[in-house]
């Protein structure tokens, strides 16, 4: 009975394998590879209206040459997108900063830094923005942003600065 008991066990074990055999695996569902790319969307942590916004994404400063206060044609152009992004965001109020670079006297640099915050504001103005929107003050050569005594850096220190005193998104 032994020898039965093993053949029947056997016999049941193959039988077990030989199904096991024939019977079909089921299929694996298929799925989309990752992806192998980043997609063509950016994700950014600026928020819209805000002063990081203006600052990076349009541009908040223009700079002036020499002695002079009239918007040069590359101050146009960053105005124009700023005048675009203060219509689309009607309650952000703005000072225009006039700043200069160290020659001169401070009373002349003082004076000099109004009349270059005054060409801008003016400029936004005769592209629709709102007068009443837009404050401007002088610093003269009291803010510099480069303390080199050289062209390159007196030529960053010439500047009208567009800042948010109000209304922007946070």
């Amino acid at each position: 009975m032994i020898k039965i008991s093993t053949t029947l066990k056997l016999a049941a074990l193959a039988s077990v394998l030989v199904l096991a055999a024939c019977t079909e695996k089921p299929k694996a569902v298929e799925t989309a590879p990752p992806p192998t790319s980043m997609s063509n969307t950016t994700t950014s942590s600026i928020i819209p209206g805000s002063a990081e916004d203006l600052r990076v994404n349009v541009g908040d400063t223009v700079h002036f040459d020499y002695d002079a206060y009239n918007v040069t044609d590359e101050g146009r152009s960053i105005l124009q997108r700023q005048a675009a992004w203060l219509q689309k965001y009607p309650s952000v109020r703005v000072t225009i900063e006039g700043n200069c670079d160290e020659r001169g006297t401070r009373e002349y640099n003082l004076a000099l830094g109004a009349r270059r915050a005054n060409s801008v504001k003016e400029y936004l103005v005769s592209l629709g923005v709102s007068a009443s929107r837009v404050d401007t003050i002088s610093y003269g050569k009291e803010r510099p942003i480069c303390t080199e005594s050289d062209e390159a850096c007196w030529a960053q220190n010439r500047r009208g600065v567009t800042t948010i005193t109000g209304g922007a998104n946070s």
